[in-house]
């Protein structure tokens, strides 16, 4: 037995409503189960039920067995003298509370089907447990989870936002420049892109804003990739001279460190997203005399967006993907997919989190809209779910895809889903299905 699954139990009743009895109270009848406490305390606030011929109003503990009360120190500890009942799977001691008062204790009935449906699910070697089974679901709810389950992605991106402004003490410009120069870097080169924001202030490149060579030459400069050890056919190339040179000049105005050229990754990578590609874009969105902030939010819609984000790398690499080694002609325009990828990872968190900062509703619905106008990803996880038959409609439904499959299904924390809850409290029904699981 797991405790999760008895707080699953309780929170929706799915037991026998007439199975509750304590051997001194006698008959159980529960008004409202209460609210499901996270934190620390007992499990359920604000419980209510009728004991006894009386009305008890406070709290409930829930544990597989009646002495993990004592094991977890409940019984000194004055915060659980509010607890009026304790559900337990198996009732082998009596309990008191720190103020020495017995507690009513009482095992729940319930449908053994429950029990082997939540086994099979969390059980299921599948990363996906209730792949097969989604169509079961009310769309409606599946929608309205979906919605519920962006909006966590977007608050906890808000969480590590707010860590970046605090560090750039509260500068708006600098955190998306950090938070925009991360998701230049895909997820390959995310670590160094980071490292090179960080060790690159926007305001050293601002002083530059007016000349794309020096913007470039303090970007490829500081992210290690102007070592001629990392391309040595590049030792006669007149452009990366000159970026040389001019990095050795900024280098030395600014006291810069540049972090190891080695870190950057080219393998397996499409040439158009070589960091070397991604850094020359990355420059041309920065070589501008207004902010980068302040113009993401003059952009009233997204195909304005995507103009601002869909910038073009300098004219050496229309024939380039690394430096000195020269290809046919190329465009190195940043692409529609990725331009959404930033607009998505980026624009999107950020603008949520400016609202919530000011208290202006309107950005963070201006970021809701922003998801749910634009297409849904298109990778790993989005695929597993359309083909298991969730299919989603928009960039928002494929975000709480996402975090399903990070936070809940590779946990396999069903009964913490509502696709997953809906799909184990159809007991029996659920034998119904011809594929109950599909195999990973």
């Amino acid at each position: 037995m797991k405790e999760e699954f008895l707080h699953w139990l309780w929170k929706n009743r799915f037991f026998d409503g007439g199975s509750l009895y304590d051997r001194d109270a006698g008959p159980i009848e529960v008004i409202t189960p209460g609210e499901y406490n996270r934190d620390s305390g007992p499990d359920f606030f604000n419980t209510r039920l009728v004991a006894g011929g009386t009305e008890w109003a406070g709290n409930t503990e829930i544990h597989v067995r009646a002495s993990d009360w004592y094991r977890h120190g409940h019984h000194t500890d004055h915060s659980y003298d509010n607890v009026i009942l304790h559900l337990v799977h198996d009732e082998d001691t009596d309990v008191y509370t720190a103020s020495g008062r017995r507690l009513m204790t009482a095992r729940p009935l319930y449908d053994p089907a429950l029990w082997e449906n939540y086994l099979r699910f969390v059980n299921n070697p599948s990363p996906l447990p209730c792949s097969g089974l989604i169509r079961m679901t009310d769309g409606f709810m599946v929608k309205h989870w979906l919605w519920t389950v962006a909006v966590e992605r977007l608050e906890r991106k808000s969480n590590e936002i707010r860590e970046i402004i605090s560090k750039t003490g509260n500068d708006w410009e600098e955190t998306f420049y950090r938070l925009i120069a991360r998701y230049f870097g895909f997820r390959v080169n995310t670590d160094p892109f980071e490292m090179l924001a960080s060790r690159l202030p926007l305001k050293i490149i601002r002083k530059h804003s007016d000349n794309l060579l020096q913007v470039e030459a303090l970007l490829f400069g500081t992210a290690g990739l102007l070592d001629e050890a990392l391309f040595r056919e590049a030792v006669t190339d007149s452009y990366y001279l000159l970026l040389t040179r001019e990095y050795k000049i900024l280098r030395t105005k600014y006291s810069l460190q540049p972090a190891d050229g080695w870190l950057w990754k080219f393998h397996r990578l499409r040439p158009a997203n070589f960091p070397t590609v991604r850094l020359s874009q990355l420059a041309a969105l920065l070589t501008h005399s207004e902010g980068i902030f302040s113009r993401v939010l003059e952009c009233r819609d997204n195909e304005s967006l995507r103009m601002l984000l869909g910038v073009s790398a300098s004219g050496y690499w229309n024939n380039h993907y690394q430096f000195g080694k020269e290809v046919p002609s190329t465009s190195g325009r940043a692409g529609k997919q990725s331009v959404d990828l930033l607009i998505i990872n980026a624009v999107a968190p950020l603008l949520f989190v400016y609202g919530k900062t000011r208290q202006q509703q309107e950005w963070c619905d201006r970021a809701v809209d922003i998801l749910d106008e634009l297409p849904p990803e298109e990778n790993g996880v989005v695929t597993d779910f359309t083909e298991a038959g969730l299919k989603p409609e928009s960039a928002f439904a494929s975000q709480a895809l996402l975090e399903l499959r990070n936070l809940r299904c590779r946990f396999h924390r069903c009964l913490d889903c509502a696709i997953g809850s809906s799909l184990i409290s159809l007991g029996h029904g659920i034998q119904k299905s011809d594929s109950l699981f599909l195999e990973p």
